[in-house]
């Protein structure tokens, strides 16, 4: 018995050092073999120092992302909530979501938000085979292609639930994508309430951010007003995800300063 504890002791340890690892961005640069399957000592420096931030400057900027959708009801909700706080953000679609309302990806684009790839049908990517994977990335990008022109359709993607293997990032990298994650994700594609998510997100604040939303949720539309607000007083800047790249370097995003905001 005590045999087996030590080993489910051992385990859950040699689980957290992936959490404290878990990436914001990947690059098709990176060694995702390395990134995934760190050594051992690297996963013993994580257990000791946690996941400290490199020395430098650590720019107060904060990405919102909005996966999913669009969708005919939220979306416009959103997309006025976002214009009254005069906050740009970035939008992951579904190619088949667009495909049924094509307006709402052009008022997304003429709003000035940017438009990258979530996939055509939103399936689980760790579980499709190369082929598959690089079909739903293509189909996702060209049917947005046909509503709107954006950069980030074919250099930003996002994996749907976040699930990925080491070949699904492979198939992204050759395909020249830059695959987008997050710094936190409070949870709001659960029946969070607003109050919950208002104090998730500013209890794991971190300097530079990518924030996991998600279209179609009422609370995370109720909750914008006051996020904004507080980071702004604390000096952050909003930014969609493409001009966040252009600031701050992948380590700095994958080891940010945590900097917990409070709720006040």
């Amino acid at each position: 018995m005590l045999v087996a504890l030590a080993l489910y002791g051992a385990y859950r340890l040699y689980r957290r050092t992936d959490a404290l690892g878990a990436p914001a961005l990947i690059t098709p640069e990176m060694d995702v073999h390395r990134l995934l399957s760190p050594s051992l000592a690297v996963r013993w420096d994580r257990l000791i120092r946690g996941n400290a931030p490199p020395a430098g400057p650590r720019p107060k900027l904060i990405a919102l992302t909005f996966d999913d959708g669009p969708y005919p009801v939220d979306t416009p909700l959103l997309l006025d909530a976002l214009g009254e706080l005069h906050v740009r953000a970035t939008f992951f679609l579904i190619g088949r979501d667009a495909e049924q309302y094509p307006e709402l990806v052009r008022r997304i684009a003429a709003r000035g938000d940017e438009i990258a790839d979530h996939t055509f049908s939103h399936p689980d990517l760790d579980r499709l085979d190369d082929a598959g994977v690089r079909t739903e990335m293509e189909r996702g990008a060209a049917e947005l292609e046909k509503f709107v022109s954006d950069p980030a359709l074919r250099t930003l993607m996002r994996p749907p639930h976040g699930r990925y293997r080491e070949a699904t990032l492979r198939v992204a990298q050759t395909a020249g994508y830059d695959v987008v994650l997050w710094n936190d994700d409070p949870g709001d594609w659960r029946n969070v309430g607003v109050d919950e998510l208002r104090g998730h997100i500013l209890a794991h604040a971190s300097a530079p951010e990518i924030l996991l939303l998600h279209s179609g949720r009422l609370a995370t539309i109720e909750v914008l007003p006051a996020i904004v607000a507080r980071y702004r007083r604390a000096g952050y800047r909003f930014v969609t995800v493409g001009e966040l790249l252009r600031f701050v370097t992948p380590e700095q995003l994958n080891h940010p300063l945590k900097n917990p905001l409070a709720a006040q």
